[in-house]
């Protein structure tokens, strides 16, 4: 095992183990082929130069290219993205921007949703409500799970509210069925049918404690979707996984203006923040082994057979040495922020769940992200060990409630993968989208574009010698990098 482990740790720069190399499933036989965001309109010779891994050109939103015109995304939201410094073949970063028309239906026969052209305003009446949707996926392993995503979890979402969509529209949210003693099911036979109308009586005192309603609103139950449109997602990929030999993963960004509200939704180290009246206000968290150390441990505590026999899911300072046996070590478990010392038993050799600090730190030495879509064959390096048990889809779920602010004409908010978020603070990213709005007339459109392209610019610094570097001293990202801006005045 610990031959394993060191072959997997010399390859922590990476990300992933080596069998999981970019590019290795055969392009003909994916369902949806790589391709750069179809809002960026590039011709064949503009995404073969965008992939030029020297000269890393900034791509833009906002022009036809081939036309020769402005075509601004809905919401004249900016975007720019740019190729990493050479560590993966493609850009492992995929874009989605959409607006679509939740409508009434039979779920069970409706296999897409409706995606309205333009900016959606002329389409307000139609028989649903829409929703408006950015997102960023950041693969890792190859570029199949983000490709599928970014064409697919807006979909998902779509049919997840399709469920909800009458419920939103009428404005109250049903009760639960109340089940008395005259139900078979509150006698245990099974029976799950509601009682008819006439037969339904008030519970007695002593059933009233097992009968209590809850209040859910209808921003639960938005989240609710979006979570287990994440799910589906999940499932999805897996299949394709099992049938098409699809590698990787992808951490996950997205965000819905919904009925009033914001909804950003992260499973990754993707982040976004709010830039209010110069303020920023994150709207994510990142996941990293660090971050949920606690969780992940938790479960290998509660299903020791997932770490196979070859971890262990206590965190000591540092390894164990055999002749340390009998000696009282630092640790800390799933219940632990604190540290507590203990007798090093045998079982403590074992390699931890949790490996490194910083950006470097793995899960099981393979990975370096705990929430995200796909990574289903993943495995500890030279082993049957899988990871993602340890890698949930589940995203976590912040509200902004838009219509409880006034918003002025440089209030954004900005979506960035990691490769922006690992060399520039939330502070710089704010004082930059300022410095570029506040230069710029109010009504003009271009302006969040020019943003995002400056951001991009900056994390990725000017090439040099010796790499990119931003300073003297301060080293660019050669990470693949994605930035949304998204203006908020006006528009919500």
């Amino acid at each position: 095992m610990i031959s394993r482990v060191k072959a997997a740790v010399a390859q922590l720069v990476g990300g992933t183990a080596s069998s999981f190399s970019p590019g290795s499933c055969p392009e003909s036989s994916l369902k949806f082929k790589y391709s750069r965001p179809a809002f960026l309109l590039l011709g064949p010779e503009e995404i073969e130069r965008a992939a030029d891994h020297s000269s890393r050109p900034v791509l833009l939103s906002g022009q036809d290219r081939r036309k020769r015109r402005k075509r601004l995304l809905p919401w004249d939201t900016g975007y720019a993205e740019v190729i990493n410094a050479g560590k993966s073949i493609l850009n492992e970063d995929q874009a989605a921007r959409e607006i679509v028309c939740v409508e009434k239906g039979d779920r069970k026969n409706s296999t897409e949703a409706k995606t309205v052209k333009g900016d959606g305003r002329a389409d307000k009446e139609r028989d649903g409500l829409q929703f408006h949707y950015w997102a960023l996926f950041d693969g890792h392993a190859g570029t199949d799970a983000a490709v599928m995503a970014a064409k697919l979890l807006h979909l998902h979402i779509c049919e997840q509210l399709r469920g909800i969509i009458d419920v939103l529209r009428d404005g109250d949210v049903p009760p639960p069925i109340c089940l008395t003693s005259n139900d078979g099911a509150a006698r245990g036979n099974g029976a799950r049918s509601p009682p008819h109308q006439g037969d339904w009586e008030p519970p007695t005192d002593s059933e009233s404690r097992f009968l209590l309603e809850k209040e859910i609103s209808h921003e639960y139950l938005v989240i609710g979707a979006i979570e287990n449109a994440f799910r589906q997602m999940d499932q999805q990929i897996e299949r394709e996984q099992s049938s098409r030999g699809m590698l990787g993963g992808c951490c996950a960004l997205a965000v819905v203006y919904f009925l009033g509200k914001i909804y950003v939704a992260n499973a990754g180290d993707s982040r976004a923040i709010l830039i209010r009246n110069g303020e920023t206000i994150p709207l994510s968290n990142e996941f990293t082994p660090e971050s949920e150390r606690q969780r992940l441990q938790y479960l290998g505590y509660l299903q020791p057979h997932l770490l196979g026999n070859e971890f262990t899911h206590l965190e000591f300072p540092r390894r164990i040495q055999h002749r340390e046996i009998g000696r009282k070590m630092l640790f800390r478990d799933y219940s632990m922020t604190g540290w507590a010392y203990k007798t090093i038993e045998e079982d403590d050799l074992k390699f931890p769940l949790v490996y490194g600090e910083g950006k470097k730190a793995r899960v099981m030495a393979t990975i370096g992200v705990t929430r995200g879509l796909g990574d289903h064959n993943l495995k500890v390096h030279c082993s049957n060990i899988h990871i993602k048990p340890f890698l949930s889809c589940v995203p976590e779920v912040k509200v902004y409630d838009v219509t409880k602010h006034e918003h002025g004409v440089n209030d954004v908010i900005v979506l960035g993968t990691d490769g922006l978020w690992d060399v520039v603070s939330d502070r710089e990213v704010a004082d930059t989208v300022i410095s570029v709005l506040s230069d710029c007339e109010p009504d003009d459109p271009n302006r969040f574009t020019l943003a995002a392209q400056d951001l991009v610019v900056r994390s990725r610094g000017t090439l040099r010698e010796h790499g990119w570097w931003m300073s003297e001293d301060r080293l660019g990202s050669g990470d693949d990098i994605s930035v949304f801006v998204i203006p908020l005045y006006g528009h919500t």
